[in-house]
């Protein structure tokens, strides 16, 4: 008895055979090169494992221990995003390596529910990580006595728990029969069905991942801009020359240049992903079909569904790259760019003190001898 998926790849095979192999095989392989699956794994695992360091040797240290709170938000992205990348990047070279023949290396059936897991969990668990990540901050800077009060290492590690197991179980929920996992275009990783589908709740599913991807997303950017404004306000509140009111500065400076590009980095590499999968949803359409429109050539709508095939593909990859850019945009270029940016910015406003001061002694000499020359005229006159 045929699958649907084996009819699938009968009639792709014979559309191949038609005359058409090539266009076919082209087509399959267009902007596809396992060299991006490989650079990706290696930086997301060298970025992430720095920041594990960094975040174990601060974590040590008995002056970081009003931020132990906010180095186990960090040291947790930085894990959940480390083991994203190692348990789903080797999946993806090995499709390739295979000339992207997923059954392969998937004997069994049983990798693509897997890798749906996967991408579901750690997909989610990022993104509610960073909400929580930008609730901690507003709250320290909105309201700092409740914070010192009650924000205590115990409550963090209760909401990491509950953050890895609602995601991990909401992961679960395809295989107790709820929803789907289908491969995905071009047959290199599997994702959750946005197609037509027998499976109950698929919809639900899909629509649910998200939705909640989308407010984890809204929390963190409302949160963000709390913490900015709350900064800017209480950094106005310390202006003056005393070294404390400088040092507070500097920090809101820096602390406002990392959030910035932490809401940057969140809405280019998940809202093309999370928006796409809301129109396939709706369209019930699944980047799986494009394997199948390839062989239908001079058809203008297999036209427009290759485009979203190849922008839904570079979604994917933007939400993935993401695992990569965590470990830099919260911990590591904190400690590396945002200072030498500092040191260069009070350079250049010392260098133009000093030009002033310069220019103004300059002026001062100027003025002292017309004044002098003034009373030599007035003394040879009398």
């Amino acid at each position: 008895m045929d699958t649907p998926e084996s009819t699938k790849m009968t009639t792709t095979a014979t559309g191949c055979a038609n005359g058409s192999m090539t266009n076919c095989g082209s087509k399959r392989n267009a902007g596809v090169s396992v060299g991006f699956p490989i650079s990706m794994m290696v930086t997301g695992v060298v970025g992430n494992s720095l920041a594990l360091i960094l975040v174990y040797i601060s974590y040590r240290k008995k002056e970081n221990r009003r931020k132990r709170s906010f180095l186990l938000f960090i040291g947790s992205l930085a894990l959940t995003d480390l083991f994203g990348q190692l348990l789903t990047s080797p999946v993806v070279i090995a499709v390739y390596l295979a000339d992207l023949d997923w059954y392969t290396i998937d004997t069994s059936g049983k990798l693509c529910p897997f890798f749906g897991v996967c991408m579901t969990t750690f997909g989610l668990c990022a993104l509610f990580l960073a909400s929580a990540m930008a609730v901690e901050r507003a709250t320290a800077i909105t309201n700092p006595h409740w914070y010192s009060n009650h924000m205590k290492t115990s409550m963090t590690r209760h909401s990491l728990a509950v953050i890895w197991a609602l995601g991990f179980l909401f992961a679960l929920l395809p295989i107790v029969g709820i929803g789907e996992y289908t491969k995905q275009w071009p047959g290199t990783w599997c994702f959750i069905s946005t197609g037509r589908s027998d499976a109950p709740g698929n919809v639900f599913f899909a629509i649910t991942f998200a939705v909640l991807g989308i407010f984890s997303l809204l929390v963190t950017l409302s949160c963000n801009v709390m913490t900015i404004r709350g900064l800017i306000l209480r950094c106005k509140t310390k202006t003056g020359a005393s070294q404390s009111s400088k040092q507070w500065e500097r920090l809101t400076t820096e602390t406002v240049i990392q959030l910035l590009g932490i809401m940057c980095v969140l809405i280019v590499c998940w809202s093309p992903l999370l928006v796409l999968l809301l129109r396939m949803i709706y369209s019930q359409v699944s980047s799986n079909d494009c394997n199948s429109t390839y062989i239908k050539a001079n058809n203008m709508e297999s036209k427009v569904l290759d485009l979203d095939c190849d922008f839904f593909l570079t979604a994917i990859r933007l939400a993935s790259l993401n695992q990569i850019l965590d470990p830099w945009v919260y911990l590591l270029l904190r400690e590396i760019l945002l200072r030498k940016f500092c040191i260069m910015a009070n350079a250049v406003s010392n260098c133009s003190i000093e030009d002033h001061k310069e220019t103004q002694t300059a002026l001062d000499a100027l003025n002292k001898q017309n004044q002098g020359g003034n009373n030599n005229c007035k003394s040879q006159t009398n």
